[in-house]
């Protein structure tokens, strides 16, 4: 009897491994998979991100002073405010007078520079009170050599050869040591204090620090620990696949912003930035946000202000950054003409005046609201370029999602251009976004651009 099962079961292996070299695999086998299974809050879909430089914004340099320019950045098309860290900072080994908001010694608390946790929570209220949502910097990658943590547990640190504290490991980050993820308690910790962040202080989500030097899996529990709080937004600081499938909304497009900058500081070729654009459309995954920026705080700090980086180009590069595929950032200051980088340590306070990039901004976020073709990820239209013959200096390409469609025509160069498109899948009417102009597309248009110029049309 035992013989005559096993050579039933013999005799079904076989049949089965036939009828699946024959093809017969069920299909579903074969059907694509959603790669991002991250829930995107829906006031997300169509969202502006702003970065807040809360030392540096105002003389007083708290919440409180802060909160005043809140119906500004919403008139100006902001969904999204992002504060840097609202921690206390360490004072063991701290660099420059008042120290890094990324060294930090205490997890739970406010910086009382900035306030009190009642000051805060006042904060998270008045951003709500105008419609936008409030994300925290949060840093899960190290602490200050003085967080108590160090002694209470020290097994939650990597080592030296030697078994002392490090920074991250191959980084002069010398202010801060470097947590080991490999410890369970670390992970309960650190995914306990953010959940209270959310669920006790009320903020919407978190930007997450040097977010690929900790492992995805803590990053999936998070998410799914505070998704049950309720929906929040991600934002990592890092550009990679993998944080996307389960833990982020959005990561950083640095390689984009390394592409314009090799063209209008470096004199490089257009061509590495339609490169990134292909590699976006080919390789990243369609629901997966990619936040755009022209500046940022490591940039600004590290590596020269917009104005140094863009010169001339900067207004062609924020309209680059604020019709591709992505979530555009505005960085403190940006929209009063910043031109210069902040001190990092000190305080630097930030000049206010009008400035045209304010102007500037608005237009592009007001389009951006209300024509879905610009919307994130898979709610908005694929980028699908516009051949033309200047394509060492001309960008052109199409977004359409149903009814609405955006065309950027940008001219990535110092030298002006006479530029034809071969626009015979845009055919038809539109209105140019900056000068209200009415542009018919014929299949073979020429168009005039200054040197650094753009045109954005939008079907009406």
């Amino acid at each position: 009897m035992k013989r005559l099962v096993l050579a039933g079961v013999t005799l079904c292996l076989l049949a089965c491994e036939q009828k699946t070299e024959k093809g017969s695999a069920p299909e579903s086998d074969y059907t694509p998979k959603e790669y991002v299974q991250v829930k995107h809050p829906s006031w997300a879909q169509a969202a502006t991100i702003y970065e807040v430089n809360v030392r540096q914004y105002t003389k007083e340099g708290t919440f409180r002073a802060f909160e005043s320019h809140l119906p500004r950045l919403k008139k100006m098309g902001i969904d999204i405010i992002w504060l840097m860290p609202v921690h206390p900072i360490g004072k063991e080994k701290r660099k420059g007078t008042l120290g890094s908001y990324y060294s930090i010694i205490d997890f739970y608390g406010v910086n009382p520079e900035f306030g009190t946790k009642a000051d805060f929570k006042h904060l998270v209220k008045a951003v709500h009170d105008q419609g936008m949502h409030l994300i925290i910097d949060w840093v899960a990658n190290h602490s200050s050599w003085d967080n108590p943590l160090a002694k209470e547990h020290p097994d939650w640190y990597t080592k030296t050869p030697e078994g002392n504290f490090q920074p991250t490991p191959w980084y002069d980050w010398d202010d801060v040591i470097d947590f080991d993820y490999d410890n369970p308690g670390l992970r309960k910790y650190m995914t306990d204090v953010m959940a209270y962040w959310v669920r006790d202080m009320g903020i919407d989500g978190f930007r997450c620090d040097t977010a690929g030097f900790v492992p995805v899996d803590f990053w999936d529990n998070v998410r799914a620990r505070l998704d049950a709080v309720k929906p929040v937004f991600m934002l990592g600081e890092w550009e990679s696949r993998d944080l996307h499938a389960k833990a982020f909304d959005m990561t950083y497009a640095w390689s984009l912003w390394d592409k314009m900058v090799a063209v209008t500081r470096d004199g490089k070729p257009v061509g590495g930035i339609v490169e990134y654009l292909a590699h976006d459309v080919s390789t990243f995954p369609r629901d997966a946000y990619r936040m755009t920026f022209t500046d940022n705080h490591d940039k600004n700090s590290w590596e020269g202000n917009p104005y140094t980086n863009f010169g001339d180009a900067l207004d062609a590069a924020i309209v680059l950054t604020g019709t591709v595929n992505g979530m555009p950032l505005v960085y403190s200051g940006q929209e009063a003409g910043l031109n210069r980088s902040l001190a990092f340590f000190e305080k630097d306070e930030i000049v206010w005046k009008d400035d045209p990039h304010a102007q500037l901004f608005r237009t592009l976020f007001d389009l951006k609201h209300r024509n879905k073709a610009l919307w994130n990820g898979k709610a908005g239209g694929v980028m699908i370029r516009i051949f033309n013959n200047k394509p060492d200096q001309v960008i052109s390409f199409s977004r359409t999602s149903g009814d609405d469609q955006v065309i950027s025509i940008i001219n990535f160069s110092k030298l002006p251009a006479e530029v034809t498109l071969d626009s015979k899948y845009q055919k038809g009417s539109y209105k140019e976004l900056f000068s209200g102009a009415t542009v018919n597309l014929k299949g073979d248009d020429v168009i005039s651009l200054p040197a650094w110029g753009y045109q954005v049309l939008v079907k009406p």
